[in-house]
């Protein structure tokens, strides 16, 4: 989450910085004071001991903060992109390359437009791509009211018009993000040409008693969500090693700028996100059919999944809600990415860069459209 445009972790982690210079201040004071009274020798090492502890700790967290924000503020300073005011609030989308229709990028919640770093470029080169972040995630700022997939769509109508994006679009969403292209696609028919679900959410998943044993009911205590957020301002991840991992086609710099954002993890907007999913399910669910809006499903491999050790039932009911989506248009195939799980454009980047610029052209009518409509390959 951002407030004013800094963002929530960077914000706790200067809170801290100060926190943990007052109280170091108050316990080294506290020591000169100690040292002066005429008390017993033990009871004053005692608290000496003790208040020099606790100013070791301030000092630690303090430091340990401060350094981490800067890195934070560092990052989000450097990452492309512009910001655009939307219904009062900024908004941040980065463009790239030309040509119609524009490739617009929906992130999982969990991720913002950064986790496209691999394969934007390379999109690019056929057509104007955008990846935006939704309120509350990346450089966005949060807004009021529930972010459901109704709003969640009309936030993005507002970005793309103040952004002077108003041709045809493909929206291409990742995960929960698949619903939010539906509500899309139903509200604003004029401007869509094309969606591109990858492992998308289906509406009302929640209520399939595999798939909905496994999601989160309910907000976490607010204490749970106090610790995660002093967990990622303090830097502990990164301390840990947990904040960079490579992948694969990612430039230097796409590279840094992720390792950055996998240490600034927007809990509020996350958790904003997964309580209205019923909600959101049940405005989409009766999305579609879509006549003859080109369609494609990009699946992870269910053998994937098994390795993983997903259930036969889990991985059984995500294949039947796959193949649900591709019956939203007669004009639909799916097409699973052997050997990726959840995040294909992490692991199968070359699947996203060969099958999508070739949707591209089948929509633009300088490529002939496929023969597989209906059907379901594997690549």
């Amino acid at each position: 989450m951002t407030v004013g445009g800094m963002p929530d972790t960077v914000m706790l982690a200067w809170l801290f910085v100060v926190s943990g210079a007052l109280i170091a201040w108050f316990c080294i004071t506290r020591i000169v004071a100690v040292r002066r009274k005429n008390i017993g020798r033990k009871p004053k090492t005692t608290e000496c001991v003790v208040l020099s502890l606790t100013a070791f700790i301030a000092v630690l967290a303090a430091v340990s903060s401060g350094i981490n924000a800067v890195i934070l503020h560092h990052a989000r300073a450097l990452a492309p992109g512009r910001m655009y005011l939307v219904h009062g609030y900024r908004m941040h989308m980065h463009c790239m390359g030309s040509g119609s229709p524009t490739l617009i990028l929906d992130a999982a919640p969990g991720n913002d437009s950064l986790i496209w770093g691999g394969v934007q470029p390379v999109l690019a080169k056929n057509t104007r791509v955008c990846a935006y972040d939704r309120a509350g995630w990346g450089l966005s700022m949060k807004v009021p009211g529930p972010q459901d997939a109704n709003n969640i769509a009309d936030e993005l109508r507002g970005l793309l018009d103040a952004a002077g994006i108003n041709g045809s679009v493909v929206l291409m969403g990742h995960s929960m993000a698949g619903m939010y292209i539906r509500a899309y696609a139903s509200r604003y028919p004029a401007q869509v040409a094309g969606l591109i679900f990858v492992d998308a959410s289906t509406p009302l998943q929640d209520e399939d008693p595999v798939l909905g044993a496994k999601m989160p009911h309910g907000s976490p205590p607010r204490m749970r969500l106090f610790i995660v957020k002093a967990v990622m301002a303090l830097g502990v991840p990164r301390w840990l090693g947990a904040c960079s991992r490579p992948l694969r086609g990612f430039s230097p710099e796409a590279q840094r700028l992720q390792d950055a954002d996998f240490c600034d993890f927007h809990v509020d907007a996350n958790i904003g996100e997964m309580l209205h999913f019923h909600e959101s399910g049940e405005e989409t669910v009766h999305d579609g059919p879509y006549a003859d809006l080109p369609v494609l499903v990009l699946s992870s491999d269910p053998a994937k999944a098994l390795a993983d050790h997903h259930s036969r039932a889990e991985v059984e009911a995500w294949e039947r809600m796959q193949e649900n989506l591709k019956s939203l248009s007669p004009h639909g195939r799916r097409i699973i990415a052997r050997g990726s799980p959840h995040n294909i454009q992490l692991e199968r980047p070359d699947l996203i860069e060969l099958d999508v610029p070739l949707f591209i052209e089948q929509i633009r009518g300088t490529q002939p459209p496929p023969s597989t409509y209906g059907t379901s390959t594997t690549e």
